[in-house]
C-alpha cells in the first residue's frame, strides 16, 4: 500500500462535526449545583475532548455523589434531550465536506468519546450515509488522548493510519490522532490547540473540499501546513 494515498478521513464529533460543546456545558452546571457545588466555564473547558469516564471522575471530585456510569448516562441524556429540542448544530462546512468525501469515494469514520447511542442519534440526523464506521466512547479500549480510538477505526476500515487524515478540535483529540500516526488537521473551537501537535491548523472547514484534504495528506510527510481560506503556507 502506498502511504501517500488517502484512503479514509476520520472525524471527531463534538466540536468538530457538530457544535455540541455548549450543550454539554449546559448539562454540567446544574448537575454539580444539585449537589451543592459550583462549576465554572473554565472548569468546563478543561473537559473538552476528554473521555467521559475521566470527566465523570472530575465531577465526583467536584462533589457529585453519583457513580461514574450514572454521571455519564445523566449527562448524555441531558445532551440528547437538548439535541431533540434545539436541533443538531453542524459546524460550518463540516456536513458539506463530509458529503464531498463520500462522493469522492473516500471512506469516513466517526471517532468520538460520546456514547454510541448519542453518536448514532447525531449520525441518523444526517440526510445521507455519512460514515462507514463509528468508534464511540463505550467502544474504545482506552479513551483519547490515547491513540486507541483512531487505531480501532483504522482496523475496522482496513486501512493504516498513514493512509488517513483525522480532523479534531481539542488538544486531547489531536494528541490521540497524532499518536495513532494519522495526518491530523486541527479546527479549533472552544479551546486553544496550540502545542497539541496538529500537522495543520485550519480556522474553518467552510469551503473545504475532498481535494483540499487529499492535497494536505499528500503534502503531509514532514511538513506543517496551515490554512487560511485557500491559501497554504508555513504555520507561524
Amino acid at each position: 500500500m502506498n502511504p501517500s494515498t488517502l484512503k479514509a478521513v476520520l472525524w471527531d464529533m463534538d466540536g468538530t462535526l457538530v457544535d455540541t460543546e455548549p450543550y454539554w456545558m449546559a448539562a454540567e452546571t446544574p448537575l454539580v449545583e444539585s449537589f451543592g457545588g459550583t462549576w465554572s466555564h473554565e472548569q468546563a473547558l478543561r473537559l473538552v475532548g476528554l473521555g467521559l469516564e475521566d470527566s465523570a471522575r472530575i465531577f465526583q471530585d467536584a462533589g457529585v455523589r453519583m457513580g461514574i456510569h450514572d454521571i455519564v448516562d445523566h449527562l448524555t441524556d441531558d445532551v440528547m434531550r437538548q439535541l431533540s429540542t434545539k436541533g443538531v448544530p453542524f459546524r460550518p462546512g463540516a456536513k458539506e465536506l463530509l458529503a464531498d468525501l463520500r462522493a469522492a469515494g473516500i471512506q469516513t469514520g466517526l471517532v468520538t468519546m460520546s456514547l454510541r447511542r448519542m453518536a448514532t442519534t447525531v449520525v441518523d440526523l444526517i440526510d445521507f450515509e455519512a460514515f462507514d464506521v463509528i468508534i464511540a466512547g463505550d467502544d474504545s479500549t482506552r479513551p483519547k488522548p490515547f491513540p486507541d480510538p483512531y487505531l480501532q477505526a483504522c482496523a475496522a476500515l482496513g486501512v493504516t493510519p498513514a493512509e488517513t487524515v483525522a480532523i479534531e478540535d481539542s488538544p486531547n483529540g489531536l494528541r490521540s490522532a497524532v499518536a495513532s500516526g494519522a495526518a491530523t488537521i486541527g479546527v479549533p473551537l472552544m479551546v486553544s490547540i496550540a502545542g497539541a501537535g496538529a500537522h495543520a491548523v485550519w480556522p474553518t472547514l467552510e469551503g473545504c473540499t475532498a481535494e483540499d484534504v487529499t492535497l494536505f495528506h499528500s503534502a503531509h510527510r514532514g511538513t506543517v501546513i496551515s490554512r487560511d481560506g485557500r491559501t497554504r503556507g508555513e504555520t507561524p
